[in-house]
């Protein structure tokens, strides 16, 4: 997977385009990441204990992985993701525009 949970993407596609934000969770099988306060949609929640007031709740809901883009951590530039074979035979993911390895 190019993108992973923790990094900070910025959204190039649909209603938060222009959004930034970092991923929350992965869905490799369906290829789709949710995003920390990004597409956000209202939800009706009954009462239990869990909510005791019930009510309008706002669930993110998750984006296909073809409307984000990586933001390199050293470039603070959002980028397409490369791969390289590091030492010991590791695959490592660079960015396309530094050329720099990401964590």
């Amino acid at each position: 997977m190019k993108i992973r949970t923790k990094d900070k993407v910025k959204i190039i596609l649909g209603k938060d385009k222009g959004k930034t934000g970092e991923v929350e969770r992965v869905y490799a099988k369906q290829d789709k990441v949710v995003v920390k306060g990004v597409n956000l949609y209202k939800k009706h929640v009954k009462k239990s204990e869990h909510f005791p007031q019930g009510g309008l709740v706002e669930a993110p809901r998750p984006l296909s992985m073809g409307k984000v883009m990586l933001i390199c951590p050293t470039c603070k530039a959002a980028t397409r993701v490369g791969y390289v074979i590091g030492e010991k035979g590791k695959k490592q993911r660079i960015c396309r525009k530094c050329k720099k390895v990401i964590n």
